[in-house]
C-alpha cells in the first residue's frame, strides 16, 4: 500500500530528502450510514478512523512528525497522551528504529491504548495528574533535551491530518455540508479545517463545511469559556481541560458557520451503542461524540432536509474494552446440553 505522505506529497511538508515512516496509514473507509441517514432525513457517513494500523487518527499526523524527526536527526521522540498519542507515537518510533517515551495521566488512560505502547516497547510513565499536566511536562523535557515532541503541537502531526479531509473529499467529489468531530485536545478539527481550505485552494474541491465539534460536557473548556481543572468522562480519549488548540479550534468552527458544542456521557454512551447496533460500527466512547453531537443537533432543527453529514470516528471500539463490555448485553452462561442451549436461544 502506498504510504500516506506519498500519495498527498505535494500537500504535505516533505522533501524528498524526508525519508518515509510508514505502517499503511490513511485510506480509511468512508461508510454510509443507510439505517441513521433514514431515519433522520440526512445523507450521513461516517470516516472509520479506527481502521488505521494503531486504530485511530493519530497514525495521520504521526506519520509525518516522525518522519520529519528522522530527517532532524531525532534519536527518540515524546508525548503527553491521553492513550491513542501513545500507541500511535510508540508504533511509529519502533517503525523508525528510535526511542520512544510516554506521560500518561495516572488511572486515565484504556487497557487496549495502555498495552499498545508498552507493546511497542515506549518507556511509559503515569503521572500523578492530568493530561494538562503531562503536557506541560513534557514540553519542559524538550526544553532540556533532545528529544523530539510529538504531541499535535507540534506543526507535522496537524499536516498529516490534514489528509483526513483530503479523502472525504476524494471520496464525495467534494466537501460534506457539514462534518462532526470530537474534540480533546483539539488538533484534528484544526486540521481537518485546514486541510478543506488546502484543498480548495488546490482547486480539489469546490466547497466548504461547517466544522460542528463536540467535547465532553466533563471536559467542554471551550463550550465553558475556561480551563476545566478536573475534566472528567467515560470517553477518556478527550478528557482535557485546557486544549493546546483551543483557539484554533473555536476559528475553525466560527470561520466555517459551525459551532463547538458539548454532549453529555449519557448521550455519547447512547450513540456508541446505536452505532454498534444499527449500524455494524464499534468505535470507541469518545469517536461517538460526533454521532452524539449529531443527534443532538438534529433535534435542535440544525440540519436540513438531505444535508450531506461526516461524522469523524476517530477510534477503534476495541481501544476501550471495558466500556465495551460494560455497556454490552451481558453474556448467559448455559450447562452443556442442546436443551439449555435451545431454552437459553428461543425462550
Amino acid at each position: 500500500m502506498t504510504a500516506l505522505i506519498d500519495r498527498y506529497r505535494d500537500l504535505l511538508p516533505v522533501t524528498e530528502a524526508t525519508p518515509v515512516v510508514s505502517l499503511g496509514e490513511g485510506g480509511t473507509p468512508l461508510v454510509r450510514l443507510d439505517t441513521l441517514s433514514e431515519r433522520l432525513g440526512l445523507d450521513l457517513y461516517a470516516k472509520l478512523e479506527g481502521m488505521n494500523p494503531t486504530g485511530s487518527f493519530k497514525d495521520r499526523g504521526m506519520t509525518v512528525a516522525l518522519s520529519k524527526a528522522v530527517e532532524d536527526g531525532a534519536e527518540a521522540v515524546i508525548c503527553a497522551s491521553t492513550g491513542n498519542t501513545s500507541a500511535s507515537a510508540a508504533a511509529y518510533a519502533a517503525r523508525a528504529g528510535i526511542r520512544a517515551a510516554v506521560l500518561i495521566p495516572e488511572g486515565k488512560i484504556a487497557a487496549g491504548k495502555l498495552a499498545q505502547a508498552l507493546m511497542h516497547g515506549a518507556k511509559v510513565l503515569s503521572l500523578e495528574g492530568n493530561f494538562d499536566q503531562a503536557l506541560d511536562m513534557v514540553r519542559e523535557v524538550v526544553e532540556r533535551h533532545k528529544v523530539a515532541l510529538v504531541n499535535s503541537i507540534n506543526p507535522y502531526r496537524i499536516a498529516g491530518q490534514t489528509t483526513g479531509a483530503f479523502e472525504v473529499c476524494d471520496d464525495l467529489g467534494d466537501a460534506p455540508d457539514a462534518l462532526c468531530i470530537p474534540v480533546g485536545n483539539a488538533g484534528n478539527i484544526t486540521a481537518y479545517w485546514e486541510g478543506f481550505r488546502t484543498y480548495r485552494e488546490a482547486e480539489k474541491s469546490r466547497s466548504l463545511p461547517k466544522m460542528l465539534g463536540f467535547q465532553a460536557a466533563g471536559a467542554a473548556p471551550l463550550v465553558l469559556g475556561h480551563t476545566v481543572e478536573e475534566p472528567e468522562t467515560i470517553a477518556t480519549a478527550i478528557r482535557i481541560g485546557n486544549p493546546a488548540r483551543g483557539d484554533q479550534a473555536l476559528a475553525a468552527a466560527a470561520d466555517s458557520g459551525g459551532a463547538i458544542d458539548s454532549v453529555t456521557d449519557d448521550e455519547i454512551l447512547a450513540a456508541y451503542s446505536l452505532l454498534a447496533s444499527t449500524e455494524g460500527v464499534f468505535c470507541e466512547p469518545a469517536s461517538a461524540a460526533s454521532v452524539a453531537g449529531l443527534l443532538k443537533r438534529h433535534a435542535a432543527g440544525g440540519f436540513a432536509e438531505g444535508d450531506r453529514v461526516v461524522c469523524v470516528l476517530t477510534g477503534h471500539g476495541l481501544k476501550d474494552p471495558e466500556t465495551a463490555i460494560g455497556e454490552g448485553a451481558g453474556v448467559v452462561s448455559v450447562p452443556a446440553t442442546l436443551a439449555a442451549v435451545e431454552e437459553a436461544l428461543f425462550a
